[in-house]
């Protein structure tokens, strides 16, 4: 009964903190013409309302595409037009069609905040607490001390919050798939995730761990018998979800194939902006867009991708345990937003430095605060420091890669390279906001952000992918035992 009153104080806190971050600024406030993602959020509110289903995706007389048009899948759409029936009843003029555009108001900006809450209150959270309480490790106390963290991780906040999105419906209902398959409800699993994967593209990061786990599963429990059940049941599951949210639309097989089409926008390039990933960091030294036709950039970008997913995707494939699984987890969404084509700098809440996103939405405050926070909670609560040993830190698979270098301590190694981090986190958090970059680099300080990012996401998956590859360690081989 203690642990469930400290952890409603811990969501208490979470909500505190969220709330405190939406009475800031958000993505596009009062600018002309195309105010930013809080009014993509209102404006495809405003076209699922006052639209029939077969224009949503289509450039039309009343929907132009190139104002926001909707580009995520289904289930996004018809969270926009729940949203906007709310919206109708509180206040017409919110949604009213082409005369809406632009609208601000504190009203409209209490409402579309609260969307938001409502969101978290009920996929998002409730995922976290159920993971931390039932797939993770520790004591009740690291547990609770756990839901907090999670919760207070200033990326997610910030984004949702400030930038204005809904990325923890999808992240939510992907954990809802983690924990039901970690209690054992495969068919469950396979349905969350798949609602996931249709209120966000971006999903498919996360989409090969799911699809080895399950059919590892599968050969694990025999072909012949009851593994071929279970992939049936599994199949069954897949195929309906996707159909149920895809009813509207596969009538017409052009209407399959325009909403394909904006949810991969091919024709967009390589990358944009300053994102933390290969093709950006290596754009610096080669011109990669210039030099190469998009459609090689396709191809390299997918082979790429695919190799990086490989030997985790492998790993999991043979050895089907919920260790595994989360490690490819972490090791796919990073492959992902390392080399595929077409990432957005949001990504990263998928496996997060971004503060000149936040910069522009005039979040410099809540980065700060909510940064500190973490930073503190995971330093003081979960003893982050103190876990610094090599044994802790699963660093013997690295210490036979080193053979023939010196001998070091590489748990303190660790230790003073997350020192340097942060140092140079917040030094580069400064130029950005106090020092003007050279005339003849006007985006000198977030390439700088970028590259300095790239490398740690790059290291994390070479870290991340030697432990899912290498033995777990004795403990977690027991609790494995325990579990099958």
């Amino acid at each position: 009964m203690e642990n469930w009153s400290l952890v409603s104080i811990c969501v208490l806190f979470g909500l505190t903190a969220r709330w405190a971050v939406s009475l800031n600024s958000y993505s596009g406030a009062g600018k002309p013409p195309m105010f930013g993602d809080y009014e993509a959020q209102r404006h495809w509110q405003e076209v699922t309302y006052n639209l029939p289903v077969h224009e949503w995706y289509f450039n039309t007389t009343d929907n132009n595409l190139n104002y926001w048009g909707l580009d995520y899948p289904p289930l996004t759409a018809y969270h926009s037009l729940l949203c906007a029936h709310v919206a109708k009843l509180i206040n017409p003029d919110w949604v009213e069609l082409h005369a809406s555009r632009g609208h601000e108001s504190y009203g409209h900006k209490l409402f579309m905040r609260a969307t938001v809450l409502v969101a978290d209150l009920l996929i998002y959270i409730p995922a976290v607490v159920l993971y931390s309480f039932y797939l993770s490790e520790g004591s009740n106390k690291k547990k609770v001390c756990t839901v907090l963290c999670i919760l207070l991780y200033p990326g997610l906040i910030l984004i949702d919050y400030g930038h204005f999105q809904y990325n923890s419906i999808s992240l939510g209902l992907a954990l809802w798939g983690v924990v039901v398959l970690g209690l054992g409800w495969d068919v469950l699993g396979s349905l969350a995730f798949v609602l996931s994967l249709n209120y966000k593209q971006m999903e498919l990061y996360h989409s090969l761990p799911f699809f080895c786990y399950l059919l590892g599963k599968c050969f694990k429990q025999g072909l012949a018998g009851r593994g071929l059940f279970l992939l049936v049941k599994i199949a069954v599951t897949v195929l309906v979800t996707f159909a149920l949210c895809w009813l509207p639309f596969l009538s017409d097989p052009g209407q399959i194939l325009q909403v394909v089409h904006r949810l991969f926008p091919v024709g967009r390039g390589l990358f944009e902006d300053k994102v933390a990933n290969t093709w950006c960091s290596l754009n610096v030294l080669i011109k990669i867009k210039t030099i190469l036709s998009t459609d090689t950039q396709l191809y390299i970008s997918l082979t790429t991708t695919l190799l990086a997913i490989l030997p985790s995707s492998i790993k999991l494939l043979m050895k089907p345990t919920l260790w595994q699984f989360k490690l490819a987890l972490v090791n796919s969404s990073l492959a992902f937003f390392l080399f595929s084509f077409q990432v957005h700098e949001k990504s990263i809440l998928l496996p997060a430095f971004m503060l000149p996103l936040f910069l522009k939405d005039g979040l410099l405050v809540p980065y700060v605060v909510t940064s500190l926070a973490f930073l503190f909670f995971s330093i003081y609560l979960l003893s982050a420091l103190e876990h610094c040993s090599e044994d802790k830190l699963r660093l013997g698979p690295y210490r036979r890669l080193l053979i023939c270098m010196p001998r070091m301590d590489l748990g303190r190694v660790t230790k003073w390279k997350f020192y340097f981090s942060i140092t140079a986190m917040a030094g580069l958090s400064f130029m950005s906001v106090a020092l003007a970059p050279p005339a003849q680099l006007p985006d000198l300080f977030p390439l700088l952000v970028s590259v300095f990012s790239y490398l740690h996401f790059l290291g994390l998956l070479l870290y991340f992918n030697i432990v899912q590859i290498a033995e777990p360690p004795q403990s977690v081989r027991k609790n494995q035992k325990k579990s099958n």
